[in-house]
C-alpha cells in the first residue's frame, strides 16, 4: 500500500507544510473515529482538479466499519461524488442526501472539508454504518456531539493544535474514560470507566456537577503553588497531557478544548487508569537499578583479586609462579571489563567493540613498544552471556600470541578481526586474530595442545559459546586463529 507522502507528492499540489498538517490530523483522527463511531477517509484533489485520491483512511473501535476494504490510493472522477464537491467547493461541512447501501449495509455519508489557514486542503468523508443503530444512550449522544464539535474544528482550521504533538500509543483513547465538560470546567457528563479512574484516586461521590479542575486538586497531593495550575489544565482550558498521581493511584488525562464555532463551549478530557502501569514501571526501574549495581560490585570484587594476585606476585620468587599469577590477572581483568560496561547499561547487552579495544590494550602491556595491536571490524552488540566468556577468549588468544608467537626482542603486530555474517536465524560472528610472529612449530595440533590458555580457549568456544576454534598458518608469516560463533540478534 502507497504512503501518504507518496500519494500526496505523485497526484496533488500541495506543499511539504500542507502535508505536515495533514500528518498531524491523521495522528489525532481516531479521536473523532471513535467519537461519530465512524470510518473515515480522507479524500485530496489531484493536481489537476479532476480528480480525487484516497491518501489515509481510519476505522472506529467504538462500532462496526463501513468499509471492508481498504481505501488508500483510489482515485474517484468529480461529481462522482457530489458530498465531496460541496464540502471542498463551499468549504462547510455537508450532510444532505439519502444514506448509501453497501453489500446490503446502509451507510449515512458526511464531508468535513480540511481547512489550514483558511485554504480547503482536502475532505473527510465520514461514513457510519447504519445498520445498527438504536436508541442511543447518555454516552452516545455525548460522543456524537463532541464528534460534532470537533468536526467543527477541524473545518474552521482550529483543529488539531498545531503547537501539541500527541504520542497515540501512549495518549488515553475515547473507550478508557471520557469526561465532558461545559465552558466553566464543570462536568456534565463522566463515562463509567472515567468515573472509576476518579474513584481510584479518591472521591467518594459523583462527578457531575463538579468542578473537573478543583475536584482533581484537592485529590492531588498538595504540592503548593502547582495547584493552581493543575486545576486549570484539568479544567480543559489549553490542550495538555497530565498525570494525577495520589496515594491510591495514577491517571493519565488529555485536556481537548472544543471551540467549534471559534468560543469555547467546554471541554472533553480523556483519561486512563494508568496505576499498574506505573506499578510496573518502577518495578522494572529498581529492578533494572539492582541489575547494574550487582555488576557495579562483581566488577569492583573482580578488581580487587586482580589486586591482591597481582600483590601476591610481587612476592613470588618463582618466574613461572610470577607469569602465572599475572596471566590470572589479566584473565579477571577481561571478566572485570564486561561487567564494568553492563554496569553502565540499562539492558544484559554490551557495545563488544569498546570490551574487544581495552582487552586489546591491556594484554599488549605485555611487550610495551614491540608489537602492536589492532582492530578491524565490528563485533557490535552482543548479550552478557556471550560477551563474558568471548572476552576471556579473546584474552587468551591474544596473550597466547604476544608470549608465543614472538621471539624475546622482535617487533611485530597483531591484528583483530570481526565480522558479523548469516541471517536472523543463524547470526554468525567471525573473528580472526593473526600475528606476523614466528608461526606454529611443526606438527603443532591446537585440539590437542596442553597450553592452559589454549585449553580455556576450546573450552569456551566448543562449551559454553558453542562455536568452533582453529589455529592455522598465516598468509605469508605468523599465526592465524579462526573463530565463529554463533550470536543472538538484538531485537
Amino acid at each position: 500500500m502507497p504512503s501518504m507522502n507518496d500519494l500526496v507528492r505523485q497526484h496533488t499540489a500541495l506543499g511539504d507544510s500542507d502535508l505536515e498538517w495533514l500528518h498531524l490530523l491523521v495522528s489525532e483522527w481516531q479521536l473523532l473515529s471513535d467519537l461519530s463511531f465512524a470510518d473515515l477517509v480522507l479524500w485530496v484533489p489531484t493536481r489537476d482538479g479532476t480528480r480525487y485520491v484516497s491518501v489515509a483512511q481510519m476505522r472506529p473501535n467504538t462500532g462496526p466499519t463501513s468499509y471492508q476494504d481498504d481505501m488508500v490510493g483510489h482515485l474517484v472522477p468529480r461529481g462522482r461524488r457530489p458530498l465531496l464537491d460541496a464540502a471542498l467547493d463551499e468549504g462547510r461541512i455537508v450532510r444532505e442526501g439519502d444514506p448509501e447501501w453497501r453489500e446490503e449495509v446502509p451507510v449515512r455519508v458526511e464531508s468535513i472539508p480540511v481547512r489550514r489557514e483558511g485554504r480547503v486542503l482536502g475532505v473527510i468523508a465520514r461514513n457510519t454504518n447504519l445498520l445498527t443503530v438504536r436508541t442511543p444512550s447518555r454516552l452516545e449522544l455525548t460522543y456524537l456531539q463532541s464528534a460534532s464539535d470537533l468536526a467543527q474544528m477541524i473545518a474552521a482550521g482550529t483543529f488539531p493544535f498545531p503547537d501539541q504533538q500527541v504520542d497515540m500509543d501512549a495518549s488515553p483513547r475515547v473507550g478508557d474514560g471520557l469526561i465532558r465538560l461545559d465552558a466553566d470546567g464543570v462536568v456534565q457528563y463522566a463515562s463509567p470507566n472515567a468515573l472509576s479512574a476518579y474513584h481510584r484516586l479518591g472521591l467518594a461521590a459523583d462527578l457531575v456537577g463538579c468542578n473537573l479542575g478543583s475536584t482533581t486538586a484537592e485529590l492531588a497531593p498538595s504540592r503548593g503553588p502547582v495547584d493552581e495550575a493543575l486545576s486549570k489544565v484539568a479544567s480543559g482550558w489549553a490542550p495538555r497531557e497530565f498525570e494525577i498521581e495520589s496515594a491510591e493511584g495514577v491517571i493519565q488525562l488529555r485536556a481537548i478544548p472544543l471551540k467549534p464555532k471559534g468560543t469555547r463551549v467546554g471541554s472533553l478530557v480523556l483519561l486512563r487508569d494508568v496505576t499498574e502501569l506505573r506499578r510496573r514501571e518502577r518495578e522494572l526501574i529498581t529492578k533494572d537499578a539492582t541489575i547494574r549495581e550487582i555488576h557495579h560490585r562483581v566488577k569492583n570484587n573482580l578488581q580487587t583479586v586482580a589486586a591482591l594476585l597481582r600483590l601476591q606476585a610481587r612476592r613470588i620468587d618463582s618466574e613461572r609462579g610470577r607469569e602465572a599469577l599475572e596471566e590470572a590477572v589479566r584473565r579477571v581483568g577481561s571478566i572485570a571489563i564486561v561487567h564494568e560496561t553492563l554496569s553502565q547499561n540499562l539492558d544484559e547487552r554490551v557495545e563488544f567493540d569498546e570490551i574487544a579495544d581495552r582487552v586489546l590494550a591491556m594484554v599488549a602491556e605485555i611487550s610495551p613498544g614491540k608489537v602492536t595491536g589492532r582492530r578491524t571490524g565490528r563485533f557490535g552488540i552482543l548479550d552478557a552471556e556471550v560477551a563474558t566468556p568471548l572476552s576471556m577468549v579473546l584474552t587468551e588468544i591474544l596473550q597466547n600470541a604476544l608470549e608465543h608467537g614472538f621471539r624475546e626482542g622482535d617487533r611485530g603486530a597483531v591484528e583483530v578481526s570481526a565480522v558479523r555474517g548469516g541471517t536472523s536465524k543463524d547470526a554468525r560472528l567471525l573473528v580472526t586474530v593473526t600475528d606476523d610472529g614466528v608461526g606454529l612449530p611443526e606438527g603443532f595440533d591446537p585440539h590437542r595442545s596442553g597450553n592452559l590458555g589454549l585449553q580455556i580457549v576450546r573450552t569456551l568456544v566448543e562449551g559454553e559459546l558453542g562455536g568452533t576454534f582453529d589455529m592455522v598458518a598465516a598468509p605469508g608469516r605468523g599465526t592465524q586463529v579462526l573463530l565463529d560463533i554463533p550470536v543472538i540478534v538484538p531485537k
